[in-house]
């Protein structure tokens, strides 16, 4: 699932070098923090939030229900 998120954000952004994915384990789900170059927090985050939701609605998809957790993505400055 992480390389999902990095080949998805990466193309999208100025720096990918500074894109980053860590996941945090919780009793709920999992959640994948997605960390970006702040110039580039607006890009990953769309007008209104679209890019993002876009993101999120791949990431879930691909989930699918093969996955036990539930799944999270959080962007994160």
């Amino acid at each position: 699932m992480k390389d999902l998120i990095l080949t998805i954000v990466k193309p999208l952004v100025d720096h990918p070098e500074a894109v980053r994915v860590d996941l945090d384990e919780g009793t709920n789900g999992l959640t994948y923090k997605l960390s970006v170059h702040p110039e580039d927090m607006g890009k990953v985050i769309g007008k209104q939030g679209r890019v993002a939701k876009s993101i999120r609605t791949v990431v879930y998809a691909a989930a699918g229900s093969s996955q036990q957790k539930k799944i999270f993505l959080e962007i994160v400055e």
